[in-house]
C-alpha cells in the first residue's frame, strides 16, 4: 500500500472512529421489544443524526429516527447506546417515546461532539417502509454508520439524491437539500462519557 493509501485510510478511520462499536451486546428478545414499543401521535417523519466532531468539525456517526404510523424506533447502525428503556435489535431502538428521545440526543451532544437533528414530513408508507427496511437491514459492521443509513434512505420514494457515501457530513449535506427539511444543532458540555450521560439522563427523569 502506497504512503497515499496509508494516509487516506487513517483520515477515513479517524472520521468514522465513533461509529466504530464492533459489539452492541446481544438482542434484547421480541416479548421486551414488544412491551417496550411506542406509538407516536405526530405526523410521519424521518430525522437524521450526525455527530460532529467540535475539534476538527468531521462527522462522527449517523442515525436516523423513524417516526412510522406503528411505532417509533431509531436505527442507530453499529451505534453503542446502552438504555434499559431502549430495548435493541439488530441495531434498531425501540420504545422511541419523548423522554427516550431526549435522552439519545443529549447523550450524543457533549463537550467533544455537537449532534446536527434534521428532520423532515414523509407520508405515512414512506416511514413504514423505512422502519421495515432499518429492520431487515441486519446488524452493522464497524465504520459502516453512514453508508448502511444512506442505503436505507436511497431506497425510499423522494430520497434517491442522497446517494452512496462513507462520510457522515456528506450525508447530511445532500439530506439538507431535499425538500422541506428542518434543522437544528444541539451543543452541550458535558464530559465525553455516553454511557455516564445516559445513566444521570435517566436517573433525572424517571418518569416516561
Amino acid at each position: 500500500m502506497t504512503a497515499l493509501r496509508v494516509a487516506a485510510a487513517v483520515c477515513l478511520l479517524a472520521a468514522l472512529g465513533a461509529c466504530a462499536n464492533i459489539d452492541s451486546g446481544p438482542n434484547h428478545s421480541p416479548e421486551e421489544v414488544a412491551r417496550a414499543a411506542y406509538r407516536d401521535d405526530g405526523p410521519a417523519e424521518l430525522t437524521l443524526y450526525t455527530m460532529v466532531d467540535n475539534n476538527t468539525g468531521s462527522g462522527a456517526h449517523t442515525s436516523l429516527l423513524i417516526n412510522a404510523p406503528s411505532q417509533r424506533v431509531i436505527f442507530d447502525p453499529s451505534g453503542s447506546v446502552d438504555m434499559p428503556s431502549a430495548p435493541e435489535i439488530d441495531d434498531v431502538l425501540y420504545g422511541i417515546t419523548p423522554k427516550v428521545r431526549e435522552i439519545y440526543e443529549s447523550a450524543h451532544a457533549r463537550n467533544t461532539y455537537r449532534v446536527r437533528i434534521q428532520t423532515v414530513l414523509v407520508p405515512s408508507g414512506v416511514a413504514d417502509r423505512a422502519m421495515r427496511l432499518a429492520q431487515a437491514n441486519g446488524p452493522v459492521g464497524a465504520t459502516q454508520c453512514t453508508s448502511a443509513t444512506a442505503r436505507i434512505l436511497r431506497q425510499l420514494p423522494g430520497f434517491e439524491s442522497v446517494g452512496s457515501t462513507l462520510f457522515p457530513n456528506t450525508l447530511a449535506n445532500r439530506f439538507a437539500r431535499l425538500p422541506g427539511v428542518q434543522e437544528r444543532v444541539l451543543r452541550e458540555d458535558d464530559s465525553d462519557d455516553k454511557a455516564r450521560a445516559i445513566a444521570a439522563l435517566e436517573a433525572a427523569q424517571p418518569n416516561q
